[in-house]
């Protein structure tokens, strides 16, 4: 079932002020620890990017898209499309080959034209989008037919950004949510899927949790 069946509720913020202001000054920082940074730069950079050649849209990007393309291994994306809310960080950003500055929750619809990428990431974002369903329906037009989407996060946030319907659930339900987003937004996903990348002593997480939902488009 769709999880979100009251999003008048579920997407309310405790925050509500118009995000431009929230993300007004840069912030040059990870938000998640370094642990879990390499965790997503090794998951992007060897089992994403360096795959395929690539054309990518970094959603809701900043300073870093999280790729290494210094070694033979690592194949640079012919384009890397950055999108996200603060122009310093996006222009500071050495992997983007082109950036916008688009406030999501204002307009959800994308600047590009149809099948314009082969992968899409959202990394460590999705829990402050309030339309995540037109978002990703958005993510599906412009995806390439066989193309991919890949979206990371973690239990770490602005609690004050985040969406209720995320900020009440534990991470089980965050996965299942995002799932639940790609597959009801009509968007034209299949295979969708989950992976646990979280570091591991045994059964218990070492550090930050760190996961990532996958879809490929029809």
């Amino acid at each position: 079932d769709n999880p979100i069946t009251d999003a008048a509720t579920q997407m309310s913020r405790l925050d509500s002020t118009p995000d431009s202001i929230f993300y007004a000054e840069p912030r040059f920082v990870e938000h998640v620890d370094d642990n879990a940074v390499q965790l997503m730069t090794n998951y992007i950079s060897e089992q994403i990017v360096a795959t395929q050649p690539a054309s990518v849209l970094d959603l809701c990007s900043s300073w870093t898209s999280h790729m290494t393309t210094t070694t033979a291994s690592h194949r640079k994306p012919s384009r890397v499309a950055g999108l996200g809310m603060n122009a310093k960080e996006l222009e500071a950003n050495p992997s983007l080959t082109e950036w916008t500055v688009q406030d999501l929750n204002e307009n959800p619809i994308l600047p590009y034209e149809d099948s314009s990428f082969s992968i899409v990431l959202c990394q460590l974002s999705i829990d402050y989008l309030t339309k995540p369903e037109e978002v990703l329906k958005e993510v599906g037009r412009v995806l390439q037919p066989g193309g991919s989407v890949h979206i990371l996060f973690s239990n770490r946030l602005f609690l004050s950004k985040a969406v209720a319907l995320w900020t009440g659930a534990d991470d089980i339900d965050h996965v299942y949510t995002v799932g639940c987003y790609l597959h009801f937004c009509s968007g034209g996903f299949k295979n969708i899927a989950a992976k646990d990348l979280s570091a591991r002593k045994g059964r218990k997480i070492v550090g930050d949790p760190l996961y990532v939902v996958t879809a490929t488009k029809v």
